[in-house]
């Protein structure tokens, strides 16, 4: 599949690819090398973070794969503890020193931090994009109420919001807001940190598609509308595996029975610094 092929998920301009690489965890020479294989095997979006401590790793990666940059969807966030005017803009500015690059494509507050006004952070990201460091910004980590008022205080388009998303997980009130919005739903953990490999549902569909069960998982999130999913793995057999998502398709019984299996604890990703989550 090339990069032309890959399906995007438009939102105010911006077209996320699908199907993103994430990179928490990954450090030093094993990070590059995940991300050109990545890049090899037909990715086109690669997801970094301040707080991961590996965008220079990333960026060497981004590099020796030789692929040019406009072909590449790159989105960076920004840690909790520089959200206040003239840190945040700082940051960022020294994210894209380490990435080797002149601008991201995709800016996101990485938490939500209740000790610095929001309506400083989101003007603080908005200039952001407006001084050509960000193609695009958005936000991770917040539950609907908190999204809206980013929304409202935000004077640029925000374009995603990057949360926890797997079968065990229900989102649907927040997938219907970032809808509501124009946004994607981007989803982090998309495999329940592996924790759903050994559903018996999940095996049964997989088994009558010829495909793994990371692979129905990741076309369950993309097959729905505004969805994006960003597996991460430092196995270069699972990276290519999760890419080959697009040859197939869920029946609406499969993707019905897929839903059916979130629980009401399902939530993997609750630090101490977290938000009220949405019931």
């Amino acid at each position: 599949m090339t990069s032309q092929t890959i399906p995007v998920v438009e939102a105010h301009g911006a077209k996320i690819p699908a199907i993103g690489f994430g990179t928490w965890q990954l450090q030093g020479e094993a990070c590059e090398e995940a991300v050109t294989v990545a890049l090899e095997a037909g990715y086109r979006h690669i997801d970094t973070a301040q707080a991961y401590d590996n965008e220079t790793a990333v960026g060497h990666g981004i590099e020796r794969a030789g692929l040019p940059r406009d072909e590449i969807f790159v989105t960076t966030k920004v840690w909790l503890d520089q959200m206040e005017d003239g840190r945040l803009q700082g940051s960022v500015e020294l994210s894209l020193k380490r990435l080797g690059l002149d601008h991201a494509d995709l800016v996101l507050i990485h938490w939500p931090n209740p000790d610095v006004p929001l309506a400083e952070t989101m003007q603080a990201l908005c200039e952001v994009k407006r001084f050509g460091m960000a193609k695009h910004i958005g936000i991770s980590n917040f539950p609907v109420a908190l999204m809206r008022e980013a929304i409202e205080l935000a004077t640029e388009p925000l374009v995603t919001n990057q949360v926890e998303y797997h079968p065990q997980l229900d989102q649907s009130t927040l997938l219907a807001a970032c809808r509501a919005a124009g946004m994607a739903l981007t989803a982090y953990s998309p495999l329940g940190r592996g924790e759903l490999l050994d559903n018996p549902t999940l095996q049964a569909i997989a088994e009558s598609h010829g495909k793994t069960v990371a692979q129905v998982i990741l076309r369950w999130l993309i097959q729905q509308k505004d969805v994006v999913a960003i597996p991460r793995s430092s196995e270069p057999a699972h990276i290519r595996s999760n890419f080959e998502v697009f040859d197939f398709a869920l029946s609406n019984e499969e993707m019905v029975r897929i839903f059916g299996l979130a629980e009401p604890q399902g939530r993997l990703i609750d630090p101490d610094w977290a938000p009220q989550w949405d019931a």
